[in-house]
């Protein structure tokens, strides 16, 4: 036979044969309320109505209303149950983060307190460090000379394109020029070749006009192919890729302090120092860095974050019921501070190993903590569900269950308007 005081619901059975048909259990909304609870008697039988007796409770329907009471009807259910052990609630490994100073340097601002929440890549503290402040001082100057490069190949550019725009022009004119010395010269040759083709033209007068020709000819050539125009144009190429030398000269000038600030995980603000940032989102747990500390290295712990959103409860399991359990087997956990809450959860994880002479194994479960009343450190009552009952038993829920004053249990049963108070055993 089972104490009522254990955390973990059992079958309750009245002292003699009773017709669950007419049973109903009266449970409360809200738990400090204790004015009824529920159960099953033996006042009801054969499906018909007892009169109530001396020491029922009479509460209407409004007043059951107002208070909050709530009816069920008593089931029968395959109850499960299984090993039974104590265990202490941890935080996930990877639920707990330490966040550390990533240089050497000094914290010069904490901007969160414990207690406060925080999610992923918030800012939390900010720092100064010598070996960025130098990296990002050599990143200035290199950007600086950048950049004065880069104004400078830029006026080189505009020169050259000046240049180069200036010599086309004369190259045009010349050309133009070179054409209309040309169509003159084609003209006077083509009518020198009719008349000394005729005799009317002594043949010297013709050879000079065809020489004349030739050096027209010869001139537009010439203008066509300048070469100040072609050494213009390589001198804009050449200033164009000035520039673009000088622009990538710019954007690489603080390439090696932005590389060292990546490998930290850090972000860097406008006065030089660096922001540290929450690496999960959670709680702040703890705080061990003041404002104003040094630390000569890296990794100096400045604060702690648990996300508490889920928690695992650490257990061992003797080495005989090894056989009974499994990863993903449903786990049930009860705590002190919260005697009338039953957490569940699952096996997460069962140890490699049985440990010297206890013979006992370690088992983690995890389970969900939402509203974040399971806190690291606390001890618990864990129970495996290894098993269920052949059969469906008569099953009241553990909340229905009310102690009395002489230590008997009872559960109070609806027999109208009236509830009856009920002694039950568990078993």
């Amino acid at each position: 036979m089972l104490r009522p005081s254990k955390r973990f619901d059992s079958p309750p059975t009245t002292r003699q044969r009773v017709s669950s048909t007419f049973l109903s259990l009266l449970l409360l909304a809200t738990p400090v309320k204790v004015l009824a609870h529920a159960g099953h008697g033996d006042e009801f039988q054969s499906g018909s109505q007892a009169a109530p007796a001396a020491d029922a409770i009479q509460v209407d329907a409004a007043t059951r209303q107002r208070l909050g009471l709530k009816v069920e009807p008593v089931s029968r259910q395959r109850l499960a149950f299984g090993l039974k052990t104590t265990g202490q609630i941890e935080s996930l490994p990877n639920q707990q983060v330490e966040v550390t100073t990533p240089v050497r340097g000094t914290v010069t601002r904490l901007l969160v307190q414990p207690g406060d929440a925080v999610r992923a890549g918030q800012a939390v503290a900010i720092m100064t460090s010598p070996e960025l402040a130098e990296l990002r001082t050599t990143a200035l100057d290199r950007r600086s000379e950048a950049i004065g490069s880069t104004q400078q190949a830029q006026a080189d550019l505009r020169l050259a394109q000046q240049n180069f725009a200036q010599q086309q022009n004369i190259a045009a004119t010349d050309i133009a020029q070179a054409r209309t010395q040309l169509s003159f010269a084609q003209e006077r040759f083509d009518k020198d070749r009719e008349l000394a083709a005729s005799g009317a033209l002594p043949r010297r007068t013709f050879l000079e006009s065809e020489t004349k020709l030739a050096e027209a000819r010869a001139a537009l050539t010439k203008a066509a192919s300048r070469l100040e125009v072609s050494e213009a144009a390589a001198q804009l190429r050449r200033a164009e890729a000035a520039v673009q030398v000088a622009q990538s000269q710019v954007q690489l000038s603080a390439e090696t302090y932005q590389t060292r600030l990546r490998q930290l995980g850090a972000s860097a603000n406008q006065d030089g120092t660096i922001t540290i940032a929450a690496p999960i989102a959670g709680t702040i747990a703890d705080r061990e860095t003041t404002a104003g500390e040094s630390g000569e290295d890296a990794g100096k712990k400045v604060m702690t974050i648990i996300n508490g959103s889920s928690v695992q409860v650490s257990a061992n399991i003797y080495e005989k019921d090894l056989n009974r359990i499994q990863t993903g087997q449903r786990v049930q956990m009860k705590v002190a501070s919260l005697p009338n809450r039953t957490f569940t959860g699952q096996i997460s994880v069962i140890g490699s190993t049985v440990q010297g002479e206890t013979r006992v194994v370690p088992v983690k479960a995890q389970l969900d903590n939402p509203d974040g009343v399971l806190k690291p450190g606390m001890f618990a009552e864990l129970e495996v569900l290894t098993d269920r009952t052949p059969a469906a038993l008569l099953a009241v829920p553990k909340s229905a269950l009310v102690t009395s004053n002489d230590k008997k249990t009872l559960v109070f049963v609806q027999n109208g308007t009236a509830f009856q108070p009920t002694e039950v055993t568990l078993g």
